[in-house]
């Protein structure tokens, strides 16, 4: 991975379906963070930046190509790195992220791009975290949450099949990488946030404040 400085900070991302609750959960440990008095940084991907834009143009007007929505969210992710992540964890601050790579391998992968390929062409640059939460949950309870709460389709990403082979690959990164915890996010929110809490605890006690 490229060099940025020295890492100071902790970097805890959500990953799972739309409807799954990352955004509520972030929200949590955000405010819990806060409490403890350090400092945090709360961002998303894709991000509101050009390339990020452009992905959320396709999510609406239909599909780009494989390889080119691929080549948009590593771009959209290297200066997502460079100009939010990196900065901020060697202020020491606490970033807690909305999607990551892990996103793009579980949906490109299941459009056809190999999961170790894509674990690589992002491992190159982008920060690995030091705790990953995988919110699972069942596609089409994601994507009942998500109808009930908007009047909007669920985004042309989120088609079941499609959702199932993603969920597939999310758990098995949640088996494989040492610093990643699979919650299951179909419970209520109170007894997911608790769960959820219990591992920033954990991470935090174990890495003072800078």
């Amino acid at each position: 991975m490229e060099e940025h400085g020295q890492r100071r900070g902790l970097l805890i991302v959500l990953e799972g379906v739309d409807g799954a609750g990352k955004t509520t959960q972030a929200d949590a440990i955000e405010a819990w963070v806060r409490a403890s008095g350090r400092d945090v940084v709360r961002s998303r991907e894709p991000t509101q930046g050009v390339y990020g834009q452009r992905l959320r143009r396709s999510m609406l007007e239909g599909r780009l190509e494989p390889e080119e929505e691929l080549e948009l969210f590593l771009n959209d992710r290297r200066e997502h790195v460079e100009q939010v992540i990196a900065p901020a964890l060697e202020a020491g601050a606490v970033v807690v992220l909305d999607r990551y790579y892990f996103s793009t391998v579980a949906y490109q992968g299941a459009r056809g791009f190999d999961c170790d390929e894509l674990m690589a062409r992002n491992e190159a640059f982008a920060p690995a975290p030091d705790l990953l939460l995988i919110l699972d949950l069942e596609p089409e309870q994601g994507i009942g949450r998500v109808r009930a709460r908007s009047d909007q389709p669920p985004d042309t990403f989120e088609i079941p099949d499609k959702l199932r082979r993603s969920r597939a690959i999310f758990l098995q990164l949640g088996a494989r990488l040492p610093y990643a915890e699979v919650i299951d996010a179909g419970r209520g929110c109170e007894a997911v946030r608790e769960e959820i809490l219990g591992h920033v605890r954990a991470l935090t006690l174990n890495s003072p404040a800078a």
